[in-house]
């Protein structure tokens, strides 16, 4: 299974607070900032998050082919 690439549109955060991607095709990822299993420095921002709007992230869930998932 290979994960596409999909644009980030948004994002939001989760019950634990926690930020979430909100990607083109309908699907959320987590973004965190872990180091040194997640390095993204730019989600702790609203600038950073601002900044990597319509980057792109690999969604495994596309090529699960699972729906889209619910959004705030």
């Amino acid at each position: 299974m290979q994960a596409i690439e999909r644009r980030i549109t948004g994002f939001h955060q989760d019950e634990e607070r926690h930020w979430v991607a909100q990607l083109e095709c309908g699907h959320n990822q987590h973004v965190r900032h872990n180091p040194p299993w997640q390095n993204r420095p730019w989600v702790v921002t609203a600038e950073g998050r601002a900044g990597v709007l319509g980057e792109t992230l690999r969604c495994v869930k596309c090529a699960q082919g699972a729906p889209p998932d619910a959004r705030p």
